[in-house]
């Protein structure tokens, strides 16, 4: 008999949108710009789900043994057969062929080791291109959602932000004025869009905890 399954609310919260994949309600790539990840790496989360149910989506490294446990023998054997085998490879990449050849270690550890033996280095982080993409076809099929603070009174009244939604589709908007960007102002701007026309399809709110 197996015990409880520990998710954490991120992994709970993929495991809502990939239940929805599988019930034909929402497109992957949909639950890839909801949950803010690139698409191939929904995808990979997808056929993980498909394959193992919801222990596909807990982190793979959870309830293994500590990294610490690792002898520096087996530390060693695999820093030698990087060198020997996948040099110009990245530790996450270098880490699924390792475990494929049968040497178990997290790609965020092989990374750690990586570094010490200065077998690899970071690489910054480019800003992100913003390009452009087509708007949705159908009105409802992705209806955004964000907060905007902002002097709206010109010193009238206090600051305050506007939270406001638009369809992607049509760019119809509902509008809510509020002293702050909380979980009651989306709730009740959202309630109000629900109320006047329907449901939708798909919300985006800008990864932010709102």
């Amino acid at each position: 008999m197996e015990g409880h399954l520990l998710m954490s609310r991120k992994e709970r919260e993929r495991l809502k949108l990939l239940a929805r994949v599988k019930r034909a309600e929402l497109k992957l790539k949909e639950a890839a710009e909801i949950s803010g990840v690139s698409y191939r790496q929904c995808r990979r989360q997808y056929k993980r789900y498909r394959e193992l149910g919801d222990r596909g989506l807990v982190h793979r490294s959870r309830g293994q043994p500590s990294n610490r446990g690792h002898s520096a023998e087996f530390k060693q054997q695999v820093l030698t057969r990087y060198q020997e085998r996948y040099p110009d490879f990245g530790p996450t990449l270098a880490a699924e062929k390792l475990v494929a050849e049968g040497q178990e270690v997290d790609h965020e550890t092989l990374r750690r080791w990586l570094l010490a033996a200065g077998l690899w280095q970071r690489r910054r982080k480019r800003a992100g291109h913003r390009s452009w993409r087509e708007r949705r076809a159908h009105f409802g099929e992705l209806v955004q959602l964000d907060g905007s603070h902002h002097e709206w009174f010109e010193k009238r009244a206090p600051r305050s932000c506007l939270m406001k939604m638009i369809d992607d589709a049509s760019g119809k908007r509902q509008a809510l004025m509020s002293e702050e960007e909380t979980i009651f102002a989306a709730m009740k701007v959202l309630w109000e869009w629900i109320e006047r026309y329907g449901i939708p399809r798909a919300l985006y709110t800008d990864k932010k905890n709102v």
